[in-house]
């Protein structure tokens, strides 16, 4: 199944890793897309090779690690502990909960209401990071894109589902879901006022919510508050 890329913002408080959490850490899932066939295709003594062949890195390995090796399983840790360092920014959101009440405006106040109570985004999207870190099934997969099912095949509530992502810098970040099928965020407040496939497996938070055409306009100007300041970087 084609997969969107998910956001590694904040990933170093996420508990399991991939849209069906198949990877218990960063470290595991580092690998996989270099040597994926449909990804990076490249094999792992190939890179190695190459790392090997730069005194730049050679001697960033050895700086790094007790053994210096240019291996795989030091070349895991060195990309997992980078991921661990992209956290997101101050937003508008956070200034106003710390009591800028001039961070943010009415309807996005409005819209931070409604976030937490008729429209229920936040019996998944949860915490400071705005997910549970948890598998639901919301209604957006088909056929055989089952998720976190196939990994438990004989669960009911697991198929079709996939991880709660972030909604920190949200905005930014379209397409939508696991598989990039929504292009903005205001298709994906309409599929959650409808409810999406309605099944066995479908969470239970997930039914029609009845939404006036204002109060989607409110929860589209809360989630554009989570968008924090950004910082440049620049290649080593």
């Amino acid at each position: 199944m084609a997969f969107r890329s998910p956001t590694l913002l904040n990933v170093a408080w996420m508990p399991r890793l991939g849209w069906d959490g198949k990877f218990r850490d960063l470290e595991s899932v580092a690998f996989t897309p270099i040597t994926g066939k449909r990804a990076m295709d490249l094999g792992e003594d190939a890179l190695i090779a190459r790392l090997g062949a730069r005194p730049d890195y050679v001697g960033a390995f050895a700086d790094a690690f007790p053994d210096g090796a240019v291996s795989r399983r030091n070349i895991e840790l060195a990309l997992a502990t980078y991921e661990r360092s992209i956290v997101s920014g101050e937003a508008p959101f956070d200034r106003w909960a710390a009591g800028d009440e001039q961070a943010i405006d009415e309807p996005a106040k409005r819209g931070f209401d409604l976030f937490n109570g008729k429209a229920r985004c936040a019996d998944c999207h949860s915490g400071w990071a705005f997910s549970d870190g948890s598998f639901h099934d919301v209604g957006v997969a088909t056929g055989a894109d089952i998720g976190r099912g196939r990994l438990f095949p004989t669960s009911v509530k697991l198929r079709y589902a996939f991880k709660t992502p972030t909604l920190r810098d949200v905005a930014r970040r379209g397409p939508f879901m696991h598989n990039g099928s929504i292009p903005t965020l205001e298709a994906v407040i309409d599929l959650y006022d409808r409810g999406g496939v309605d099944r066995p497996s479908r969470a239970e938070q997930i039914r029609p919510l009845d939404l006036t055409a204002g109060e989607k306009a409110d929860l589209l100007a809360f989630l554009r508050t989570l968008s924090g300041a950004t910082t440049a970087s620049s290649p080593p």
